[in-house]
């Protein structure tokens, strides 16, 4: 099946030193990048040196020692590469709402560069999998492609996975309507098109992938945490600016910070005008 393409799409993968998104770094990235124009496919897969020390749990789960990246360029070094060759592109990946692009994007912005969310369009394969048939990328290429999986945790290898089991969802679920656990029922919600894609995958009720932020009823970006939780956020942060410089200040994802940078110029705009 094939799928129309407005922009570009790039689905990846990113093998790191743990799960954490902000203290974590990226050992291997792996991109497949699908052309608008119908180009061939091209791939870029690389080794990084994270600076940082790779923990036992990781190791266990892909393989990369730390003699395997010693060598490799850090992410400053090929980040300009990574952010040109991804380009405008709208993204895909295994999981990667919730874990790969958060953490791509803290990369980013520790060698002062914003990869930003605004314009792109994201699908979860891994969203579309559970929804669907909850399991794991290996039985996801069992069941969709009847493949076995080899080289799992190898990022090309995991990247390539995804793609069989993506095009294998769009054939599987042609015309299947999707009933969610309160037995509601969306129509033939997989079909070869990024904007329903995007839409199905995401959770259109929060703003970010640490559910930070979210949507109340009338669309108005709130709180979904601390003392503030429920209140409108860009109000909260322009009336207290300790509470937004803290939020800068701390753990919180970059994708946070930018949103909350947003919030508050946008009021502070929309006061003026």
């Amino acid at each position: 099946m094939e799928l129309p393409l407005k922009k570009n799409l790039c689905f990846f993968d990113i093998e790191s030193t743990g799960l954490n998104v902000v203290r974590d770094r990226i050992l291997q990235i792996a991109i497949k990048k699908f052309f608008a124009d119908g180009r061939e496919p091209e791939n870029l897969s690389m080794l990084i040196n994270p600076g940082v020390p790779i923990s036992i749990e990781a190791m266990l789960v892909h393989g990369i020692q730390p003699k395997d990246v010693a060598n490799k360029p850090v992410f400053a070094q090929v980040a300009q590469q990574l952010y040109e060759f991804i380009g405008d592109s709208d993204l895909a990946g295994y999981n990667s709402n919730r874990f790969d692009i958060p953490l791509l994007m803290e990369e980013f912005s520790r060698v002062g560069m914003e990869f930003n969310l605004d314009n792109r369009r994201t699908i979860d394969v891994q969203r579309i999998f559970y929804k669907m048939e909850p399991r794991t990328l290996k039985a996801a290429l069992k069941y969709y492609c009847d493949k076995d999986m080899e080289d799992a945790h190898d990022a090309m290898a995991d990247v390539e996975a995804t793609v069989e089991v993506f095009f294998g969802q769009l054939k599987r679920y042609d015309g299947v309507d999707h009933v969610d656990g309160d037995g509601l029922i969306t129509k033939a919600p997989i079909v070869p098109d990024v904007q329903s894609l995007h839409e199905f995958t995401n959770d259109m009720r929060f703003v970010d992938a640490t559910q930070k932020l979210r949507y109340d009823h009338d669309g108005t970006i709130v709180f979904n945490f601390g003392k503030y939780n429920g209140k409108a956020a860009a109000e909260v942060l322009v009336r207290d600016k300790q509470y937004y410089n803290w939020i800068l200040n701390k753990e919180f994802t970059s994708q946070v910070k930018q949103i909350v940078k947003k919030l508050v110029r946008d009021f502070e705009k929309s006061q003026k005008e």
